[in-house]
């Protein structure tokens, strides 16, 4: 498994995965799928401090992670959310360990001081991804999300990347 830096070549992989779970899942609260030219978007949209990066085998797309903004207001500017997707049949074999752990390390080497993950309540495998990688619950925020006719809870993690000031 080699884990890098997404390009245009894989954006097919990526929407495939992510829209799997658009449509059967919860750990996305989108209802449509991407299309090839909403996927290539979002790809181009998370250049620079933003990465998406993936865990591929030869020209498979296993996995794949992004950085976004936390919040769009200033003083959150040094804070981050991650995404982790998996290709179900790739789930419980490192893939989503191998992703955050590059996207940790992304945010870190770009300066963030915070990153956050939003889990879907009940996904316990990620919950515990994200244990595993540093990442502590700090809060549930409950009935947020509506998706196959249930309300759904997501729990908050976070890690503090580092002990420094960020620039004021």
């Amino acid at each position: 498994m080699d884990v890098r830096l997404a390009t245009a070549d894989d954006v097919e992989g990526i929407r495939a995965i992510y829209n799997h779970e658009v449509l059967t899942g919860t750990a996305t609260f989108d209802l449509r799928p991407r299309s090839s030219e909403e996927q290539r978007a979002w790809l181009l949209d998370r250049s620079g401090a933003h990465a998406v990066v993936v865990a591929t085998s030869g020209p498979v797309v296993l996995g794949f992670g992004s950085l976004s903004v936390y919040r769009d207001r200033p003083a959150y500017r040094t804070s981050v959310e991650d995404s982790v997707y998996v290709a179900p049949d790739h789930q419980g074999r490192g893939v989503g360990r191998a992703v955050l752990e590059a996207l940790v390390e992304a945010a870190t080497e770009r300066g963030f001081h915070t990153m956050l993950g939003r889990i879907t309540a009940g996904n316990e495998a990620s919950v515990r991804l994200h244990e595993r990688c540093g990442f502590e619950l700090v809060g549930v925020e409950r009935e947020v999300g509506r998706k196959f006719r249930r309300w759904l809870d997501v729990v908050v993690v976070q890690r503090i990347l580092a002990e420094r000031p960020g620039p004021e």
